[in-house]
Order: structure tokens, then sequence, then C-alpha cells
């Protein structure tokens, strides 16, 4: 590609990379679906760059792996995905929201979410009084039976509460949350995975919520804190994850989401001399509305968030959707 006198592309850059056509076949590999992606255009192009991007983040063994998980992704059915990816050793910092981590102990002591429905147009209002009256909240498609939050009450005044007497960072009570977790799961012989902070916990990895308040996990604590000395200290997490990150020979952002965790992660760059030289974004929302969870990575770079030479990539669609793929291709390009 050349430019002109006035700094114009020429035609030439036309000719650089001319655009294929995505081919499928009986058989294919997630990653060989990628690699077509990667010949086509719009949300397909975006996709094909995010796992050549991820894939080589993995890849590396000099790169910490800093992860954010808005949204209801637990109930939606990515628990399994990110546990793995926690015991698979791609993930060594998790920034995630107190709802996903409720969900996530739910499932892990015997609770389950059940395939639902969204109620026809025009109804509602009906139908979600219905589900009112007969105990269940829903996520969109998915239900839970409110007694399942009883089972998690219970859990955390047995099994978690008490091993705190003062002021603790979120990230030493997830440690505790995961331990608990995983115990609740052995000695109930629990089909469904321990999960997330379970793992985490087996691996020392550290979990950080930095809005707990904002969920029953929250809720629960601040209840506690209404009888005991117990109380969660949010500031203590901002040195314990900027350690995570001025350790760091290299560093990558995968954000699952916005919110909170999103900023959360980005930020972290903004303590320590170096930003983050990989990142990929699965979000729902444009960039148009100026809003946070929109906001492209680009724009991360104009805040010393990411590096100038950042490979960066965001993909606008259902996380549900995306992140399996984005998961699935990679690990087949790495393994």
């Amino acid at each position: 590609m050349s430019d002109d006198s006035n700094g114009h592309h020429s035609r030439e850059e036309f000719h650089e990379d001319p655009l294929g056509h995505a081919d499928v076949w009986a058989g294919m590999s997630v990653g060989d679906l990628a690699t077509e992606y990667g010949k086509a255009g719009i949300g397909a192009a975006e996709m094909g760059r995010a796992v050549d991007v991820y894939a080589e983040m993995l890849g590396r063994d000099d790169v910490t792996n800093f992860f954010g998980l808005a949204g209801a992704m637990v109930p939606g059915g990515m628990r399994q995905v990110v546990t793995d990816l926690i015991r698979d050793g791609h993930i060594d910092a998790l920034v995630t929201t107190g709802a996903n981590l409720t969900h996530d102990s739910i499932e892990a002591i015997g609770g389950k979410h059940h395939h639902g429905r969204t109620a026809d147009s025009g109804h509602e209002r009906d139908h979600d009084e219905q589900l009112r009256d007969e105990g269940v909240d829903r996520i969109y498609n998915v239900y839970l039976p409110q007694e399942h939050f009883t089972l998690f009450e219970n859990h955390l005044r047995e099994r978690v509460f008490d091993e705190f007497d003062g002021v603790v960072a979120t990230s030493e009570f997830t440690h505790a949350l995961g331990r608990a977790n995983l115990e609740a799961n052995d000695e109930n012989d629990v089909s469904e995975d321990a999960g997330i902070a379970a793992a985490a916990y087996e691996h020392d990895v550290p979990v950080f919520v930095p809005a707990i308040q904002d969920s029953v996990l929250g809720i629960q604590a601040w209840m506690h804190s209404q009888v005991s000395a117990f109380t969660l200290d949010a500031l203590a997490d901002l040195t314990n994850i900027t350690d995570v990150a001025f350790d760091a020979e290299k560093a990558g952002a995968t954000v699952v989401g916005g919110g909170v965790p999103k900023n959360f992660v980005l930020q972290t760059m903004l303590t320590v001399p170096d930003a983050y030289d990989y990142g990929v974004q699965l979000t729902t929302d444009p960039a148009t509305t100026g809003g946070l969870s929109g906001a492209t990575l680009d724009e991360a770079r104009s805040w010393g968030k990411m590096e100038k030479s950042a490979k960066n990539v965001t993909v606008v669609g259902d996380a549900t959707i995306t992140l399996p793929l984005l998961v699935a291709a990679a690990r087949d390009r790495i393994e």
C-alpha cells in the first residue's frame, strides 16, 4: 500500500488482501471454521482475528492473562468454559460479578438452572407474575427456583462466614468461597462440576469482585456484617490485582461483557509502567453510544490501558455464542 503526496492511500491497497469466501464442510474443526471466518468480512472477519489474537495470548508462556466476566454468563451456560480455562492455566486473574459467583456456587452445592422461555409478545407481565407466584426467577430464557438461594445462604453461613473476623479483601473472601464450594461438592457427591470459584481456589487464581455488593452474595455479606466484625475491603483488591499486573512480563486481557469487570481489568494498567499487549473483547454493545460496555479496545489505547503496538479485537455479538467459539478455536490452534 502506498500513499500519495496528500497522505491518501492509493488503489494498490485493494490488491493486497482480497476478501475470500468462507467454505464449510462436514467434520470441519472449530479451528477450521475460525480460519474460514477470517477469509470473510463484517463480523466473521472480526471473529477470525479475535481467534488469532486469543490463540497467540494463550500460546505464550510469558503472557499473564486477565479475564473479565460480566453479564449472566453462569446461568447462561458458560460456567464450564471458564472453569476449564482456569484449570488449564489460561486465566491468571479473574474479575467477575457477585451474581456470577452466586450462580456458580448454587450449581456447586447441588442447585440447578433450568431451560425456560420468554413470554409471548404482549403477555410478558402475565408470564412473570405467574413465575413470581410459583417462586421462580427468570433470566431471559433461563429459570432458577428461588429455594436455591436459601440453599446458598445456608452454605455461606455454615462454611464461609465463620472463616473471618474483621476486614478482608474480596479476593480473600472468594478464595474461601471456592474452598467451601469444593468441599460441599465433594461431600455431597454433587453431579455438577465444583465450578469457577472452586477451580480458582485449587489453582491459586485470584478472583476479584469489585462490585460485590451488587448481588445476592453481597447482600448476604452485608447482612453478616450487621451481626459481626466481618466486612469487605474493596480497596484492598486494587493492591492485589496491581501486584499481579506489576509482575507480568507481558499481559493480555479477555473481556466478556462490559460494566465493572471490564473497567476493573483495563484500569489495572493505569497503575503500572506497562499496558496490555493483547486484548479480546466480546460485547453486545455498540461503541456509538459512548458507553463503557461498548467502548472498543482501540479506545483503551488512548488511555494507556493498551500498548500502542497491542494486538486487540472487539467482537460484537452474544457472548454465549462467541465465547465458546473463541475458546474452542484457540484451543485447536495451540493444541
